[in-house]
């Protein structure tokens, strides 16, 4: 492994899908830029792993990807270290149920969306100006089927992960004639911490490793736009064009996600 190897940046490198997609990039032979708030956590994991997975192939970056200020660091930091990333993946976020009638969860709301939503025009913005420089580069998107439509005590979370895709699209029209791709992935439930806790039943529940090894081969290709696995992209094409009423009827007696403090 050398410095012309390429490199991907990855947030919410600690846990969950972030994990899992940082794995599968060592596996292909990357460079792997991995960030988080739990450097700790990171130092462990890497630690697990074989020599040759992690031996001058890694670096870690602390930073919160709900702070701007965080992110731009940690990518001046990434830049100096290893140089501009190939692909950047804004994959950091959180998944907490909330009731609107409820003040406290005002706050929750807030969190979720500086998060989920600001935190990829955070960790995308430091790179741009440099891709388009250099001609070249992939920004990625984590979104989610929750995305599509809403989901009872989701509310935060499906607004958070609507705005990416639009965020997503609105920006690959205005990145798309200057050399850098803008790549949306939009996770069906994959088994990770955040999908363990939800108390309903979860279609098509895939590995994050296997949900990994797909989205490396997908943002490869350089697809716009996949819902990863793809017997939940049928049903998120399906919930699109599904009027309103036979969807609310759907939902009836559905358990809602659970709030942020049970």
């Amino acid at each position: 492994m050398n410095a012309s190897s390429p490199l991907v940046l990855i947030t919410g490198a600690s846990s969950g899908i972030g994990q899992a997609l940082a794995l599968a990039y060592l596996q292909h032979g990357w460079r792997v830029a991995l960030l988080a708030r739990r450097t700790d956590v990171l130092q462990q994991w890497l630690g697990s792993l074989p020599l040759e997975l992690r031996a001058d192939q890694t670096c870690i970056l602390g930073a919160d990807v709900g702070d701007a200020d965080s992110m731009l660091e940690a990518a001046q930091q990434c830049i100096t270290r290893m140089g501009l990333p190939d692909v950047v993946i804004a994959n950091a976020g959180i998944s907490l149920g909330v009731d609107t009638a409820e003040r406290e969860d005002l706050e929750v709301f807030h969190q979720v969306l500086r998060t989920n939503t600001l935190g990829v025009a955070h960790t995308f913005h430091p790179f741009i100006r440099a891709m388009q420089a250099r001609g070249h580069g992939k920004l990625v998107g984590i979104a989610s089927v929750a995305g599509i439509r809403g989901l009872p005590g989701h509310a935060a979370y499906c607004a958070s992960k609507t705005a990416v895709i639009s965020y997503c699209e609105s920006l690959r029209g205005e990145l798309r004639t200057q050399g850098v791709e803008v790549i949306t992935i939009a996770p069906g439930y994959i088994a990770t911490p955040l999908t363990a806790r939800n108390r309903y039943p979860m279609p098509f529940l895939m590995r994050a490793e296997d949900f990994a090894q797909s989205a490396v081969r997908s943002i490869e290709r350089g697809d716009r736009y996949r819902v990863i696995p793809w017997p939940m992209g049928i049903v998120a094409s399906i919930l699109k064009v599904l009027p309103n009423a036979l969807f609310d009827r759907l939902l009836q007696g559905r358990p809602r996600k659970h709030r942020h403090k049970d």
